[in-house]
């Protein structure tokens, strides 16, 4: 299971009622933080979701609304008892960037490990999956991420029984090991299925339509993008500063096939009654489309589970 937090959905500066761009993803007790907008650390306890087991940290590019609230939400991990490594990947200058900000939270209880992306896309293991980076096209180096939680075939009991082999090699081999026994080799694709549907989430803000939006969100469960304006007279300012339109999201949600699109990194301008009115439009190209607000949340389970909101 993977459960999905839109922290912050605000683009820009926060507004009293909407906090700055973040997205929590948790998984096997561990969280994974895209974005860090000033307010994040309230977002997440109005959630009720604590800080300290926030493992990875994730930055799509280092513009202030995008990184504001890590200072802070640092030194809440470190008042939540956190001393397990933090892991952190953004483009490159991300240590730089992070040290010039840890000026105000210095002292750690923690280590804080760096991944700085150069390449066009790259992958990140993590427990059951990976993190896939990829470039995006706004006016700074910036990235989008999806999370994947890959699932394995089921243990085939039939097939380990025809094949003689021994009981106490039956969880060993389901979980990956090769074993050698009086002479005889055993493998984990003699007794295993094929691999199952797992489990998907892309998430890219500050960008144009690009195709390597639409690659990488190929399959999605829930895409969560870029909605920073709903107006079609904002289409040349959206050309001009690197951003996107809703219908053009939409649009790339189609493409890619996901299973949902959620917008979100809403220009301070616009209001959600506008946005709303924008939304027919936006469903008339991909239909299941929700404007996100901060706070939203989904558990997304695995397909031969019941769905949850």
């Amino acid at each position: 299971m993977l459960e999905v937090c839109l922290l912050g959905t605000g683009g820009m500066m926060p507004l009293p009622k909407r906090y700055l761009t973040a997205l929590a993803v948790r998984h096997n007790g561990d969280t994974i933080l895209i974005d860090c907008g000033e307010g994040t650390q309230m977002a997440l306890r109005e959630k009720g979701w604590s800080p300290n087991p926030i493992a990875i940290m994730c930055f799509t590019h280092y513009h202030a609304d995008h990184i504001s609230g890590l200072p802070g939400m640092l030194l809440s991990m470190a008042n939540a008892e956190r001393t397990e490594p933090v892991l952190m990947v953004g483009p490159a200058g991300l240590k730089r960037v992070v040290d010039s900000l840890r000026v105000i939270a210095p002292g750690l209880p923690f280590e804080i490990r760096y991944h700085e992306l150069k390449e066009n896309e790259e992958r990140i293991p993590i427990e059951e999956g990976y993190i896939q980076a990829f470039r995006v096209k706004h006016n700074v180096v910036c990235y989008g991420y999806s999370v994947v939680i890959e699932r394995k075939g089921r243990f085939d009991a039939a097939a380990a029984k025809a094949q003689e082999i021994p009981l106490k090699f039956w969880n060993r081999l389901q979980h990956g090991e090769t074993i050698e026994d009086d002479g005889r080799t055993y493998t984990p694709d003699m007794v295993m299925g094929p691999a199952r549907k797992g489990l998907k989430v892309t998430y890219s803000t500050d960008t144009r339509p690009t195709e390597s939006i639409v690659s990488n969100a190929a399959g999605s469960d829930l895409l969560i993008c870029e909605g920073m304006y709903c107006e079609a007279d904002k289409l040349d300012k959206a050309k001009s500063k690197k951003h996107m339109m809703f219908e053009e999201a939409a649009q790339m949600a189609a493409q890619a096939q996901a299973a949902e699109l959620w917008l979100t990194h809403y220009s301070p301008s616009m209001i959600y009654r506008q946005a709303e009115e924008a939304m027919n439009g936006v469903r008339a190209i991909f239909e299941n489309a929700v404007m996100g607000r901060d706070g939203m949340s989904k558990d997304l389970l695995f397909e031969d589970e019941d769905t949850q909101e």
